[in-house]
C-alpha cells in the first residue's frame, strides 16, 4: 500500500484488499454502496419484520470493474478531499480510468465514469472491457421491469415486509444507463469518455426526475463538479488536522470523511433523514452489521463531533429521534411504563427490533444518551425553536416522564434505584443500579427541569426529586465508581462505561477518583472490545495532564483501521462491523474533546487544550459556535482564535459576539477576522459581556 505523498487526504494503492468487507465505502447521507458491490442501500429502506429487520438489498448497475485486453498496471485511489474512488489501468497502449461516487449534492444519483486516453500513435481503435456482476434481484424487494426512460432501464419494487405489522413497505425505482459490455477509443480519437447514471427514489415520478437531472448535469458539464463543489463546501466549512505523526492526521481525516460521508446534503430540499447506523449505509443486510440498526452509536459517538462543526447536519439527528416518537411512546407502554423509550435498535418506525428481548427490556440507557444529543445542540445553538416547533420539548420530557416511571425508590436509603438492567458494558444483564445508566438519567432529568423553565413550562417535581436522589454507585473506601451494585473490582468489562462520567457526561469529581476510575477500568477493558472505547480513556488521562499515556491509549486505535483506504472494524481482529462509524466518532471525540479540552458548558464553551510531545500543532476549522464560525489553532505553548466574518449575502442573522475568557481573568474580545493568540491555559468561550445569563424565548 502506498499513500499519496503530499496529499494527506488521498489514499492509494496497487491492489484491492483481500477482504472485500473492507473496500471503501461511498455514500452521501441517502445511497450507500462499497466499490464494486453488487448490492448497495437507501436510508430509511428496510426489509424484514421485527427483529428480522434489516437494511434492504438494492441490486446496484455499477457493479463493474473495467479490463483493458493487454496486462497493465492498476492503480487504486480513494481521494477524500473529493469524494471520488478510482481505478486507473495503465498498459502501452492506453490509460484507462473508473471513476465512481455517489452525488454529494444529488444525493439519489451514484455516478461511474469511464475515460480512455490513447498512449501511443495506432490507427487501431482500443477496446476496454466493462465487466459487470449487476443482478437486477433481490431477496428483500420483488423488482418488476418497467418501460425505458429516455435511453435507461427501469426497474421497480416494494419490499416484502414491513418492520412492524401494518407498516409502510418502502418502494424502490432503478433508472439507470445501460452498461455495455465494453467502451472503444476510435482510431480517430486521442481520449474519450462515458457517464453511466443510477438514479434511485421512491417513486416513478421522483426517479425520472433525479435521472433528469443528472442528464442535464452531463450535458451542461457540472455532474462532477457539483459534486466536487459539496464537498469543497463541507471541508471548508470543517476540517480538523495535526501537525505531527502521519498515521495521526490520516485517521482524523479518514474519521471525519466518513462521517460526514453519512449526513445528507446541505443543498437538497429537506426530506426525512434515516439516522446512522453503526456501520453506515454502505452495509447492515441481513445477517451483518447490525442489520442497518440506529444505535446509541449514533447519538453518544458520532453526533458529538458532527454538531461541533455542522449543528444543521447535527439537528437531522435530533428530527429522526422526533420522527420516531410515537414508536418510543408505543415501546414503553408496552413494557408499562409512562413517557417515552427510544429503541436500543431502531429503523424507520421507533418502535424496538432488537432481535434480542431481553437487551429490549433492559439496555434502557439510550433514552438518556437521546437527551444528551438534544442538550448538547442547545447550548452549543441556543436554537430554542428546535424545543417547541421542532418538538425537541417533547422528547426531553417524555424521557423524563418515562424515568419517574421506571425507578424504584428505597425508603431505608432514601434513594432512588434503577434496577434489572444492562449496561454500556454487555457483558452483565440484569443488574441493579448501573453507574452510567443511573447518571445519565439523572443527566436527562435535570436537563428537562432546565428546559422546562426556559419555557415557562411545569415541571413535576418528581424530575428534580428523583435527579437529587437517584443512587450513583461509589466505593468511598476504594475511590472509585463501581460499574454497578455487586461489580467485583478486577472483574472483566466489555467496553468504556463508568469511564464515561466524567467525558461525556461532566460528573463532577477529585482528580483521584477520576484515575481510580480509569485504571480500574483500563486494566479489565477486553482487548478486542469495541473501537471506540480507547478513545474514552484517551480523554479521561487528557483531563489528568497524562499526555503520554493517553496517546498511548489513543493509538490503539489504530489496529482497527484497515488498510488502504482507512475503513475502520468493529476489533482490532478485523472482525465485527466493519466501517465502523462508532470507532471513528469515539477517535474524533478523543482528539476534538480530548486535546482542546472543549466541554459544551450551558454558558459557555470552556476549553483547556493539551498536546502530546508527538503533536506540534492541531488545526481545527470550521468550530460552530451560537451562530459563529471559528478557526482554532493550538500548538504546544500558545493558541490562536479566529472568528470568521459572516459570508456576504448570506441572509442570515448577525450571530452573538464573542469573547475569550481565560481562567487568569484575562477577558480577549473576538471580533470577526481578526485572529487572537493567548498562551495556552484553560478558559472558556462566551458572549461577550454575558453576564446574568438569559435564555432567548
Amino acid at each position: 500500500m502506498t499513500s499519496d505523498p503530499v496529499d494527506p487526504y488521498i489514499f492509494t494503492s496497487v491492489t484491492l484488499p483481500s477482504d472485500p468487507r473492507f473496500m471503501p465505502p461511498l455514500t452521501n447521507g441517502l445511497l450507500g454502496w462499497r466499490v464494486f458491490d453488487k448490492i448497495m442501500h437507501m436510508g430509511g429502506v428496510y426489509n424484514g419484520e421485527g427483529g428480522a429487520c434489516h437494511r434492504a438489498d438494492i441490486p446496484c448497475p455499477l457493479a463493474v470493474q473495467i479490463k483493458p485486453e493487454e496486462a497493465g498496471r492498476h492503480t487504486y485511489k480513494l481521494d477524500m478531499r473529493a469524494g471520488v474512488f478510482s481505478h486507473t489501468v495503465v498498459t502501452p497502449r492506453v490509460e484507462a480510468s473508473q471513476v465512481l461516487y455517489a452525488h454529494r449534492q444529488h444525493s439519489n444519483l451514484l455516478i461511474m465514469e469511464v475515460h480512455l486516453q490513447r498512449l501511443e500513435t495506432t490507427a487501431e481503435p482500443i477496446k476496454v472491457h466493462l465487466d459487470s456482476s449487476f443482478n437486477p434481484q433481490s431477496d428483500d424487494i420483488t423488482f418488476q421491469k418497467a418501460p425505458d426512460y429516455k435511453g435507461g432501464r427501469h426497474i421497480f419494487g416494494q419490499t416484502i415486509s414491513s418492520e412492524v405489522p401494518g407498516a409502510i413497505r418502502p418502494f424502490v425505482h432503478l433508472i439507470w444507463t445501460p452498461i455495455t459490455t465494453s467502451v472503444t477509443l476510435l482510431p480517430d480519437q486521442s481520449h474519450s469518455s462515458w457517464v453511466f447514471l443510477v438514479a434511485v427514489a421512491g417513486n416513478s415520478e421522483s426517479a425520472q426526475s433525479y435521472y433528469d437531472t443528472g442528464l442535464e448535469l452531463i450535458a451542461s458539464g457540472d455532474l462532477s463538479p457539483s459534486h466536487l463543489r459539496s464537498w469543497a463546501e463541507l471541508w471548508t466549512g470543517s476540517s480538523i488536522e495535526v501537525v505531527g505523526p502521519e498515521a495521526l492526521n490520516r485517521a482524523l481525516i479518514g474519521c471525519m470523511f466518513y462521517l460526514l460521508s453519512a449526513f445528507p446534503s446541505f443543498n437538497e430540499a429537506p426530506r426525512p433523514f434515516g439516522g446512522v447506523s453503526p456501520g453506515g449505509l454502505s452495509n447492515g443486510g441481513k445477517d451483518e452489521d447490525y442489520l442497518g440498526h440506529v444505535f446509541w452509536d449514533q447519538d453518544m459517538w458520532m453526533y458529538p463531533g458532527i454538531t461541533l462543526f455542522y449543528p444543521k447536519l447535527a439537528k437531522d439527528v435530533l428530527e429522526y429521534r422526533v420522527g420516531t416518537v410515537e414508536g418510543a411512546r408505543a415501546n414503553a407502554k408496552q413494557m408499562g411504563y409512562k413517557g417515552l423509550k427510544f429503541p436500543w435498535e431502531g429503523a424507520v418506525t421507533g418502535r424496538d427490533v432488537c432481535p434480542d428481548d431481553l437487551i429490549v427490556q433492559q439496555e434502557i440507557h439510550i433514552n438518556g444518551d437521546v437527551v444528551l444529543a438534544f442538550k448538547q445542540y442547545f447550548y452549543l445553538t441556543q436554537d430554542i425553536e428546535m424545543f417547541k416547533e421542532g418538538r425537541g420539548s417533547e422528547v426531553v420530557w417524555g424521557v423524563a416522564d418515562y424515568w419517574v416511571s421506571r425507578v424504584t425508590w428505597d425508603p431505608t436509603k432514601q434513594e432512588y434505584h434503577i434496577k434489572g438492567v444492562i449496561p454500556p458494558d454487555e457483558y452483565y444483564t440484569n443488574v441493579d443500579n448501573s453507574v452510567f445508566t443511573n447518571a445519565i438519567a439523572q443527566c436527562s432529568l435535570r436537563f428537562a427541569v432546565e428546559l422546562a423553565s426556559i419555557l415557562s413550562h411545569p415541571s413535576p417535581p418528581e424530575w428534580q426529586d428523583i435527579a437529587d436522589k437517584i443512587k450513583i454507585p461509589f466505593d468511598p473506601e476504594l475511590k472509585y465508581h463501581p460499574e454497578f451494585d455487586g461489580y467485583t473490582q478486577g472483574t472483566k468489562v466489555k467496553q468504556a462505561d463508568t469511564v464515561l462520567l466524567g467525558y461525556p457526561l461532566g460528573m463532577s469529581m477529585t482528580p483521584e477518583v477520576r484515575q481510580n476510575d480509569l485504571e480500574t477500568y483500563e486494566a479489565v477493558t477486553d482487548p478486542l472490545g469495541p473501537a471506540m472505547t480507547w478513545g474514552m480513556f484517551a480523554v479521561g488521562w487528557l483531563e489528568l495532564g497524562e499526555t503520554q499515556k493517553a496517546q498511548e491509549l489513543l493509538e490503539k486505535c489504530f489496529k482497527n483501521i484497515q488498510k488502504p483506504f482507512q475503513v475502520w472494524s468493529e476489533t482490532s481482529d478485523g472482525s465485527g462491523c466493519v466501517n465502523f462509524l462508532t470507532g471513528m466518532g469515539g477517535f474524533l471525540q478523543a482528539v476534538l474533546f480530548g486535546y482542546t479540552g472543549f466541554r459544551v458548558q450551558r454558558e459557555s464553551l470552556a476549553f483547556a487544550p493539551l498536546l502530546p510531545k508527538e503533536v506540534d500543532a492541531l488545526s481545527m476549522k470550521g468550530v460552530r459556535y451560537l451562530g459563529n464560525k471559528m478557526d482554532w489553532l493550538v500548538k504546544s505553548t500558545e493558541v490562536s482564535v479566529t472568528v470568521r466574518k459572516p459570508a456576504e449575502g448570506s441572509g442570515s442573522k448577525e450571530p452573538d459576539a464573542l469573547e475569550v475568557v481565560l481562567n487568569t481573568g484575562t477577558t480577549i474580545p473576538l471580533n470577526p477576522g481578526q485572529s487572537v493568540t493567548f498562551l495556552r491555559q484553560p478558559g472558556q468561550i462566551r458572549k461577550q459581556n454575558s453576564g446574568s445569563y438569559c435564555w432567548p424565548l
